[in-house]
């Protein structure tokens, strides 16, 4: 984006005072330290392993940090937002902070990256029950909460994709004609970052749209999706 007055801060606070009505989610995800090897969340000190906008938002005390550990929230019903999330047992389910922008028709913003970033997808995923998208293998995380108690998530899905030699988001940007044809996403700039206007509820109704004609998983390598699918 450039430089922005009171850096990352200052990037919240705008947001925030902009959507005062509604919820400003930002993604402060733990997956590269919160997992298997370490299964152990502290809401209170695990860092994000995101970047500056994640590490700085996780902390701040206007904010409601989910103990599904993977986003803050701001807003006036934060807190009721992501109540309960702690019993998730996957990354998106159904119910939870991503997947309920579907119902609220909420925006999706990508700020100088593709959707190869677009973690909302993995919701979409979920909802839609796509194969092999889920670890069968899971385990239990032990949750810190914000008084300090000692919590434990049921078993634990993590992403996962056999059939893929990387991260399925790898591939998610294979939607990108799909969703502009659908108007699903649109452009525009932030200062010096473009930026994909998303809508939830349009790119869930566009693959699952996808998904009903598909005789093979699109998304396990670079290739585009035919325009037959959601034209």
């Amino acid at each position: 984006m450039g430089k922005i007055e009171n850096g990352a801060d200052g990037f919240i606070d705008a947001f925030s005072e902009y959507l005062s009505d509604g919820l400003f989610i930002v993604p402060t995800h733990t997956w590269n330290s919160v997992c298997r090897s370490n299964p152990f969340y502290d809401v209170r000190s695990t860092m994000p392993c995101i970047g500056t906008l994640a590490r700085v938002a996780a902390f701040r005390t206007d904010g409601v940090r989910s103990l599904h550990r993977a986003h803050t929230v701001f807003g006036k019903s934060a807190a009721e937002w992501v109540e309960g999330e702690e019993h998730s047992a996957s990354p998106a389910p159904v119910g939870g902070c991503l997947s309920r922008l579907y119902e609220e028709s909420g925006k999706v913003l990508l700020i100088g990256v593709g959707h190869d970033k677009n973690t909302y997808l993995h919701a979409v995923d979920e909802r839609l029950q796509i194969p092999d998208r889920l670890n069968p293998e899971p385990f239990t995380i032990t949750i810190k909460d914000h008084e300090g108690n000692m919590l434990v998530s049921p078993p634990f899905h993590t992403h996962f994709t056999a059939a893929a030699d990387t991260c399925v988001s790898e591939y998610y940007p294979n939607y990108k004609e799909a969703f502009e044809y659908t108007g699903a996403v649109t452009y525009s700039q932030l200062g010096n970052a473009l930026v994909y206007v998303c809508d939830a509820r349009k790119m869930t109704d566009t693959a699952q749209r996808i998904w009903a004609k598909a005789d093979r998983d699109l998304c396990i390598s670079h290739e585009p999706i035919p325009a037959e699918y959601y034209r």
